[in-house]
């Protein structure tokens, strides 16, 4: 296990990051069973139900008997937010350390992982269902717009594509006025490892994951998702690749153009997560070079 630093009794974990097909979830399984660690999920989409092929779920056999904490706790129906993200990490990591284990916080949401190792003091503004049905119907773009013209700064510190965060800043602002600057309250000692892969090898992943996914059955999982009540809408709402599979399963776009879209938008999700964590200067890098690494 990692220990305390001698000055800070913080407790320590380790954290693994880096963008979608990096090989984030078998380095942590790795360091996990040499480190005698478990793995709690920080990946904004894998905490849902039945999306497991589509967001690339680490199945059983891949975990090697290392238990993975945060995935599948919640229902794709609803939206997960990242105070509730945060509160059930918090739990998983203390009861982690009271088993005298080393929690491995491992995923590709910046915000989420970020929430952790800085200890976000998050706002205590509950949902606010009236002004959530107001923006249901307006597209992404549109309530970026309205975000930027209430709160401009707030605005730029979000992914104008995160529709999640853009409606709960404006219920933040709905309730506050502004959004406040977050305080800052870690609780732990975090070291923090990102893995950083070449263009060109990123590209060739995302690739050949995709064609594996559909091989696995990835759109019969979208169809199955739809028949349990998601609506086209929400899975359009979850990115990615639930986005394109709802256009193409409605018929609005042919096979080869949602299987284009899918990994011009998986490159670009990529690089956006890369510009997100380079900004955290604490993050040592290991840059992956070869394509044969995983």
């Amino acid at each position: 296990m990692i220990p305390p630093s001698a000055t800070n009794l913080k407790p320590s974990i380790l954290v693994i990051l880096g963008p979608t097909s990096s090989g984030k979830s078998a380095l942590a399984v790795t360091l996990a069973k040499k480190l005698n660690g478990e793995i709690v999920s920080a990946d904004s989409r894998q905490i849902y139900k039945g999306l497991d092929i589509g967001t690339g779920k680490i199945t059983k056999k891949e975990m090697k008997g290392v238990p993975h904490h945060l995935l599948d706790v919640a229902s794709p129906l609803k939206r997960f937010s990242v105070d509730t993200f945060q509160k059930m990490a918090y739990e998983a990591i203390e009861d982690i350390l009271k088993r005298g284990k080393l929690p491995i916080l491992c995923g590709g949401t910046g915000y989420y992982v970020q929430s952790i190792v800085d200890g976000f003091v998050l706002p205590e503004v509950g949902i606010n269902k009236n002004l959530r049905e107001k923006l249901e119907p307006l597209i992404t773009e549109k309530i970026y717009q309205i975000l930027h013209k209430f709160d401009p700064k707030r605005a730029l510190t979000i992914d104008n594509n995160n529709r999640p965060r853009l409606i709960r800043a404006l219920e933040i602002i709905s309730a506050l006025g502004v959004v406040p600057k977050i305080k800052l309250k870690p609780r732990y000692n975090s070291i923090q490892i990102g893995i950083k892969v070449e263009e060109k090898i990123l590209k060739e992943r995302i690739y050949t994951r995709l064609k594996k996914r559909l091989k696995k059955g990835m759109l019969k999982e979208a169809e199955d998702l739809h028949k349990q009540g998601l609506s086209w809408k929400r899975m359009e709402s979850l990115g990615l690749e639930y986005r394109y599979m709802a256009y193409y399963l409605r018929k609005k776009i042919s096979i080869e153009e949602m299987l284009r879209q899918i990994e011009l938008v998986s490159y670009q999700y990529a690089k956006r997560q890369m510009t997100w964590f380079k900004r955290d200067q604490r993050i040592h890098w290991l840059d992956i070079r070869r394509s044969g690494s995983k």
